[in-house]
């Protein structure tokens, strides 16, 4: 919780901390601004949208075929590094919707021309746009002509319009930056993901960058003179070298978003949420929940509904909880609302017994 800044940050935008973190997975919009919220100091949803707006950070597909924010600076080796093989992991379902490369060049010059001169527009307003140009966009044609767009360096996120996310070019939106070889880039993502996830294994690294097991290892490699490692139960455990044990800390409580990097940037989730409670915070299909965690062990979840001028919050426990746990997450809750800047509406519902 130290090195993912939710126990201790020294940070206060959310472009530092997205840097910090390397890539934040990110497909709930709304929970991803809190999963930064959490780690700054006095940021509130509107600072948030402010840094989006501006291009300082971005939402897009890297990594893992899946959205992920990540700084302007980092933007471009990260596509570089991981669009390959994004692509290639959907050349068959490409195949099932009659996209190819015939396909893609046209719909990228497309949607080019009609994102030129800094022109930021919606999803459905791209997809009028191929429409008329005769390229189909039913099924779910639209949602890989964009995906190839981003892949290929074309498109990123834009402003934020009435509450819609928009589209806008890369190279309009953030500078071309200076391109560094594959070696560098694999350094750099390893170095990003140890530095802010330790204590964590390769099997974790693998999963979270999405790497082959053979470029996770060669990145690794390349980073151990400034790691070290600890074995326990067969599994060798990576931090960085300047890491040391803090002094010992009061009980501490914390509210996670749903996808938040501290339960699903690792392949192995046990030491965080116990076997028996994970098809509570996650589903089978990938669909994680956020969660309550007090001293680096999730134990239960919640819930917002986000209305006019309050949002109600709402906690469920995997087993009994106490009237002063209940008082730290009332306190926790508030917080979550004053970073929504709305007030507080504070329920506590199922508890779950052991």
């Amino acid at each position: 919780m130290i090195t993912q800044q939710i126990a201790a940050t020294t940070f206060t935008s959310p472009k530092e901390i997205v840097c910090w973190m390397g890539a934040m997975q990110a497909q709930d919009y709304r929970m991803v601004k809190w999963a930064i919220g959490l780690r700054l100091l006095g940021i509130t949803y509107a600072l948030f949208e402010d840094s989006f707006n501006k291009g300082e950070i971005l939402r897009t597909h890297v990594l893992r075929p899946t959205w992920h924010i990540v700084s302007a600076e980092d933007i471009y080796w990260m596509l570089e590094l991981s669009a390959p093989q994004m692509k290639r992991a959907m050349k068959s379902r490409d195949k099932q919707l009659g996209l190819d490369e015939k396909v893609f060049i046209k719909s990228n010059s497309i949607i080019t021309k009609a994102l030129s001169g800094g022109k930021h527009l919606t999803r459905t307003e791209l997809g009028v746009k191929l429409e008329k140009a005769k390229i189909s966009t039913n099924e779910q044609r639209l949602t890989h002509l964009l995906f190839y767009a981003e892949l290929s360096g074309i498109i990123c996120s834009g402003k934020v319009n009435s509450s819609n996310q928009t589209y806008t070019l890369l190279a309009e939106r953030v500078k071309i930056a200076k391109q560094i070889n594959r070696d560098e880039a694999l350094t750099k993502l390893a170095k990003r993901y140890f530095r802010s996830h330790c204590p964590a294994t390769l099997e974790d690294f693998t999963w979270w960058s999405g790497l082959n097991i053979t470029d996770a290892k060669h990145a690794l490699e390349m980073i151990k003179k400034n790691f070290i490692s600890e074995t326990i139960k067969s599994k060798t455990y990576w931090f960085a070298d300047s890491f040391s044990i803090p002094e010992k800390r009061k009980s501490s409580v914390y509210l996670l978003p749903a996808f938040d990097e501290f339960i699903i940037s690792y392949k192995d989730r046990t030491a965080v949420l116990p076997q028996e409670h994970q098809a509570k915070a996650f589903t089978s299909n990938g669909i994680f929940h956020p969660a309550i965690v007090m001293n680096g062990k999730a134990i239960g979840l919640w819930k917002r509904n986000i209305q006019k001028d309050k949002v109600i919050l709402e906690a469920e426990f995997f087993k009994k909880a106490s009237k002063t746990l209940m008082a730290s997450i009332e306190k926790k809750f508030n917080r979550f609302a004053k970073f929504l800047e709305k007030k507080p509406e504070v329920k506590f519902s199922k508890i779950y017994e052991q």
